[in-house]
């Protein structure tokens, strides 16, 4: 006997365990040695990680796809696995050491301190492969990888070495985003840019030879004219057009520095002048490569000022004692320090307030500074330019289409990759130096000490290169060093392409189209035929979520307070392409009452008598009810099926639930109960027998959505009758259930529900009492609606709430008039509703929403409402006009069904 309820809480555990014991989600599997394999590459979690919302949906979107194509009988490898995730590791390790009171990691050395690294890994890493398990998640957790371990450092060893060789990565000496705090290099990816009031101050520069001429320049930075080294104007500017070629004095420095020309000075913003420091901000860095323009770099590694012996500051300078002064001091004094300086010499013009972005490191929260150092790069222009085309000629496609147009423009404009950072938790660069400052790259030390011999012809001391790889190198190179290269292994040859990337919008430039290029590059092959790239999940007003705001929404807590199945179909049903998900808790809550739902009709059935037959073939079923909700049933997987396929996530959700909601629970059950409390014994057990066959169906529709519930079911009704060829739904078949289509039973039963749905849609919008019975009148109807009224009267009436049924050949006046595929019919309300009051009161609600429709188009048509509003007030605008339009339709609709 079944329990009363579904208890999400009992089930989960032991339903992971289920598909544990059966090994369910081992790729390989020798009963599929012939199928044809789909590999989906997980975007592995950072190890510091614990799940969120994102993690959420692009977890539910992955399962869903290997679940479905598990059923269909293909070789499933969800290749499972975590991120060493460089700073965020280091910086929890760090904090960890500071909480305990012990030793820093400078006191106690790179190598103890990895020590402590691996051994926090060991213990406390990797919380969210539990919390994925948790989530349904069906990778096949045997074949765990992590991007540090001995497989993927090998891989890692063998591109940069290789790359090297190829003359693609070389050490030069450029602009980098610098983190003060970490001390290291980070990806733009891990730049923040904060909006922050601040101010824009104006400053003369004198002229040279010109006594009492002066340039005015602006900046938001007011520190880092110590390492000016020219002035832009336009061009075309005349007000500097003799200005160009001569020479400013830089203040406090006393630089000469030129007056160039370049367009990347606006005429229309300050004063038309730009101070240029290339060495500390990237578009001046491009203006002094124009010009050839000396970098002078007046920051240490923590962004303090450096100007004792700093022979790029003082070459060609004459600095003030006072501007000497200012050495070792953190970047914010030294500013304040400059504007007074400055001040007191007659030569600070004004100070504008000034709303600007800031970049912060994502991780230390620091204001980021570009900062010249010595840094390894990957030349990846030859690989973009194959990993564009690959695109374009349809190897690899994105969904939805338009992502495409993101990651052309990156690629098409690509600039060389940093790929060292300062970092000791990493892959270390495999490059040695000698005495002398050359460089030896081999795959191992021995061998840079075999290259340093032949150069020298003797032995040399060789001290390896301290930095380590970003995080995303390694990364680049998951699609196949998971799978053993670059050994040739079987999984190389077998599962190498994968089938289809599940990722966020947010990483198509640092992590999807490098891996396009590493695969291209190294594989000769596309990574993936098709990526699908999906939306944020927001809160329920549409904004962020984030820590700062209070909105974030736990999936962990859903999940206990709801279950696992709710929250991935809420996810499912909401994950329509290319529309950020607005998450409200009572949505989740609602697909809660979904399986509690389903439960209720398997335990319907189960009271009944509805349990599995042997050898029960539903293509022979005679019931028009049973045929008609057979035809259903096959008409649902086949909408699920061509939905899933195109990654249309929601229609197939929408799919799922209407035929197991609407269908099988409502209609189905209802219309089957006469049948199954009659005593017509043989249509009792045809209709026991398919109600037991459409459970099973259901579970198997549902189950790439909801896993646990599904495969509960599965067991219970597995144990009602005869043994089950396939004891775990999670590799059961995924039905082709196409000759079950009966167009007859559809145009039947499918007639009853429509006409009743009609009837109690009328009756509620236009105003009649629920307990009223009111009669219906079919007008002019044909055989055979005469045919199914008189086969389904007692159910029409009893489900419609009618009096009773009639014919007549033309709708009588005060009726509300009724169109059912084709078919006409009138529900006379003389005496029971004031016709006339209730098209009044319909016409004046629809003026009313005819105004507020105005309203919202006036604010959505404004192009100033849109650039200066928040993006969820829009967004709420735009449901708002979407609910208006709505319910316009419907009152249009209820106004067309009263007749004069």
């Amino acid at each position: 006997m079944m329990d009363k309820t579904f208890d999400h809480a009992a089930v989960e555990g032991r339903i992971a365990a289920v598909w544990e014991d059966a090994d369910a989600f081992r790729a390989g599997r020798p009963e599929r040695a012939d199928a044809k394999p789909y590999t989906i590459m997980i975007p592995p979690p950072n190890v510091t990680g614990s799940l969120h919302m994102g993690h959420a949906l692009n977890n539910t979107l992955q399962d869903l796809l290997c679940r479905f194509e598990r059923m269909r009988g293909r070789d499933v490898l969800w290749q499972p696995g975590m991120d060493h995730a460089g700073i965020a590791t280091q910086m929890v390790v760090e904090r960890k050491l500071a909480a305990e009171n012990r030793t820093d990691r400078r006191t106690m050395g790179r190598e103890a301190f990895l020590e402590e690294v691996w051994a926090w890994k060991e213990e406390s890493g990797g919380a969210i492969v539990n919390q994925l398990k948790r989530l349904g998640a069906s990778c096949d957790w045997s074949r765990q990888r992590f991007t540090m371990d001995e497989g993927l450092s090998k891989a890692v060893l063998k591109v940069f070495v290789d790359l090297y060789r190829q003359g693609l990565l070389y050490k030069d000496k450029r602009l980098v985003n610098w983190d003060p705090k970490f001390q290291t290099a980070i990806s733009d990816l891990e730049v923040q840019q904060v909006e922050q009031k601040g101010h824009l101050w104006h400053f003369r520069y004198p002229i040279e030879g010109q006594e009492g001429r002066f340039i005015t320049v602006a900046t938001t930075r007011p520190e880092t004219m110590l390492g000016d080294t020219a002035v832009a104007v336009h061009p075309e500017d005349e007000r500097y057009a003799d200005l160009v070629g001569t020479f400013a004095i830089l203040p406090l420095v006393g630089r000469r520095i030129p007056i160039v020309a370049d367009e990347y000075s606006d005429p229309e913003k300050g004063s038309g002048a730009v101070k240029i420091t290339p060495a500390h901000d990237f578009n001046d860095f491009e203006v002094g490569k124009r010009h050839s323009l000396p970098l002078v770099n007046i920051f240490d590694r923590s962004a303090r000022v450096s100007l004792e012996e700093n022979e790029d500051f003082l070459r060609d300078a004459a600095p003030e004692p006072e501007a000497m002064a200012l050495d070792g001091l953190d970047r914010f004094e030294a500013r304040e320090r400059v504007v007074a300086l400055m001040e007191a010499r007659g030569l600070l013009v004004e100070i504008v307030a000034n709303v600007h972005a800031v970049p912060h490191g994502d991780r230390s929260g620091v204001v980021v500074e570009p900062y010249l150092t010595d840094q390894w790069f990957v030349n990846v222009e030859p690989l973009a330019e194959r990993a564009l085309a690959a695109v374009k000629d349809g190897r690899t496609r994105f969904v939805p289409e338009t992502w495409e147009k993101t990651y052309f423009q990156w690629l098409e404009n690509i600039e060389p990759w940093c790929v060292s950072r300062q970092l000791w938790w990493g892959h270390q660069i495999p490059a040695w130096y000698d005495e002398e400052g050359n460089v030896f790259v081999a795959y191992d030390e021995a061998e840079a000490l075999a290259q340093a011999r032949e150069k020298h012809g003797r032995d040399v001391a060789l001290v390896r290169d301290e930095d380590v790889l970003d995080t995303w190198f390694s990364s680049a190179l998951w699609p196949f060093s998971t799978l053993g290269w670059p050994d040739a292994t079987p999984e190389v040859a077998r599962y190498y392409p994968t089938s289809t990337l599940v990722t966020g919008f947010d990483i198509i430039f640092f992590w999807v189209a490098r891996m396009m290029m590493a695969g291209l590059h190294f594989m000769d092959e596309v990574p993936f035929d098709t990526v699908y790239i999906h939306a944020l999940v927001r809160d329920e007003k549409g904004a962020k979520m984030s820590k700062s705001k209070g909105n974030v929404i736990d999936p962990l807590s859903l999940i206990d307070q709801y279950g696992a199945d709710a929250l991935r179909f809420t996810l499912a049903a909401m994950a329509a392409q290319g529309r950020d998900i607005k998450l409200a808790v009572s949505r989740v809550e609602g697909y809660r009452n979904f399986s509690t739902k389903i439960w209720n009709a398997a335990r319907f059935a189960e009271m009944n008598g509805c349990a599995r037959v042997a050898g029960f073939d539903p293509k022979a079923a005679t019931e028009t009810l049973n045929r008609w909700a057979l035809s259903e049933c096959a008409r649902a997987f086949a909408d699920v099926t061509a939905a899933i396929e195109a990654y249309r996530f929601n229609d197939a959700a929408a799919a799922a639930y209407r035929f197991t909601w609407n269908v099988f629970c409502d209609w189905y059950l209802e219309l089957a109960k006469p049948v199954l409390q009659g005593e017509d014994e043989p249509a009792k057990d045809e209709t026991r027998a398919t109600a037991a066959f459409l459970l099973d169906q259901v579970c198997k529709l549902l189950h790439p959505f909801m896993p646990f519930i599904t495969e509960e079911l599965w067991a219970v009704k597995g144990a009602e009758g005869p043994a089950r060829d396939e004891p775990v739904l999670a590799l059961a078949a995924w039905p082709d259930l196409a000759a079950l289509r009966d167009e007859a039973a559809e145009a039947e039963i499918g007639w009853v529900v429509d006409l009743v749905s009609e009837i109690r849609s009328a009756r509620s919008e236009t105003g009649v009492p629920g307990g009223a019975q009111v009669p219906l009148l079919l007008i002019a109807p044909s055989a055979e609606v005469r045919a199914r009224a008189q086969a389904w009267s007692d159910m029409i009436r009893r489900l419609a709430r009618l009096s009773e049924i009639g014919t007549a050949d033309a709708a009588p006046k005060a009726s509300i008039l009724l169109v059912v595929r084709g078919e006409s019919a009138a529900l006379p309300l003389e005496g029971i509703v004031d016709l006339d009051a209730e098209r009044a009161r319909l016409a004046k609600e629809d003026g009313k929403l005819a105004g507020e429709e105005r309203k919202i188009r006036a604010k959505l048509d404004n192009p100033a409402f849109l650039a200066n509003a928040k993006e969820e007030v829009v967004e709420e605008q735009r449901e708002r006009l979407d609910e208006t339009l709505a319910r316009k339709a419907k009152v249009a609709e209820a106004l067309a069904r009263l007749q004069g």
